[in-house]
């Protein structure tokens, strides 16, 4: 498996295990997203600390992540990005829209705060 995930009763922390997030593993994120918020989560948090590349499809995947917490009334949050994912993300203009944080539980605390 590619990611792992664990649902709780406030959120679902997906933690990709992959070093890359590009077009081989964002499809299957994506559906993966979608089946998760289907099901009633309204709050992910996408923990991308083993990942040290991001192409356009793994940004992709991302938005639709913010998309759906966005959609349910939910709070989206990235996590453990390494410096290239991060530059990505800061060069694509994301780093304003999207709500990231440096580690899961910090990402935790920010939901709680939320709550």
């Amino acid at each position: 498996m590619s990611f792992q995930i664990d649902k709780t009763e406030k959120y679902t922390l997906i933690k990709v295990l992959v070093e890359k997030l590009d077009s081989n593993l964002a499809p299957s994120l994506k559906s993966e997203l979608v089946v998760i918020s289907t099901d009633g989560s309204k709050n992910i948090i996408l923990d991308l600390t083993d990942t040290r590349y991001c192409d356009s499809s793994g940004l992709s995947a991302i938005l639709v992540a913010n998309r759906l917490c966005k959609n349910s009334q939910g709070a989206f949050i990235l996590t453990g990005l390494q410096d290239p994912v991060k530059k990505l993300i800061a060069i694509s203009q994301l780093d304003s829209i999207l709500n990231i944080t440096n580690t899961a539980v910090e990402a935790k605390e920010m939901l709680a705060v939320h709550a």
